[in-house]
């Protein structure tokens, strides 16, 4: 990839510093309506549908389940979670482990106010807070592990890179699960599925443009070398399955 110091990670390609021509072009700077706030109750409706899809899909209990995997050698672990949402995730750990304490964030007021709201802005074993993935506000090493699902890919690659930096800086692991970047042939067939329906479902809108916002596998170490050399990532994926990346330092 070259020098990292005259590296300009701005420009870099969603599929990475050497992808393709046609991967450089199944992407945009398009927002979601989850980036906005100009669009009324659709940016609502993505969180709720994203919410509902997770517990009637599983996915809250896979991730969770995902993240305790990582914590085994913790008795009692402190995890973070950002981009929480409305604290699937979160609700999950929590049941999940039973001396768990969980430290629950996103960066959007109203998620947060509706987070406290529920059952988990009274769980003892929970903290409710209002946090930006890029800017952790907590020393270095407070967590055990930080949890990133299924949001990192809204993050242009600069403030991608320093979420990176900054969840392995306050947490001993960072656990990053989000979607995967096909290869562009394969790509291209699942936009043209997803299509028909963006203009009419606020949460198929949101899921056609993060398609084209995902980062590939070379694209998220490129992004870990950016941001601190130091920082290690182990990278699991499978057809079709979420994207997991691993990334600590040392």
């Amino acid at each position: 990839m070259g020098n990292m110091a005259t590296f300009d990670i701005d420009s870099m390609p969603r599929g990475g510093p050497d992808a393709s021509w046609l991967d450089r072009r199944l992407q945009t700077d398009r927002l979601e309506y989850l980036d906005r706030d100009d669009v009324g109750d659709k940016k609502d409706k993505v969180i709720r549908s994203l919410d509902r899809s997770g517990r009637i899909l599983g996915w809250h209990k896979n991730f969770a389940r995902i993240a305790l995997g990582e914590v085994t050698d913790v008795t009692d672990p402190e995890i973070l979670e950002l981009g929480a949402g409305l604290g699937g995730i979160s609700r999950a750990l929590l049941t999940m482990h039973p001396t768990a304490r969980v430290t629950v964030t996103d960066v959007e007021p109203t998620s947060v106010a509706a987070i406290a709201a529920s059952d988990l802005g009274s769980h003892p074993r929970a903290t409710v807070r209002e946090m930006d993935a890029t800017a952790i506000d907590a020393p270095d090493g407070s967590y055990d592990l930080a949890v990133f699902a299924l949001s990192f890919h809204h993050l242009a690659p600069a403030m991608a890179s320093r979420a990176l930096a900054e969840g392995a800086r306050a947490a001993r692991k960072l656990l990053i699960i989000d979607l995967p970047r096909p290869p562009s042939w394969l790509h291209l067939v699942g936009l043209a599925f997803r299509l028909p329906l963006a203009p009419i479902r606020p949460s198929a809108h949101d899921g056609f443009i993060s398609s084209l916002r995902a980062y590939s596998p070379s694209a998220l170490r490129a992004l870990a070398r950016h941001a601190d050399p130091a920082i290690t990532v182990e990278l699991r994926r499978g057809p079709f399955k979420p994207q997991i990346v691993l990334a600590s330092r040392g």
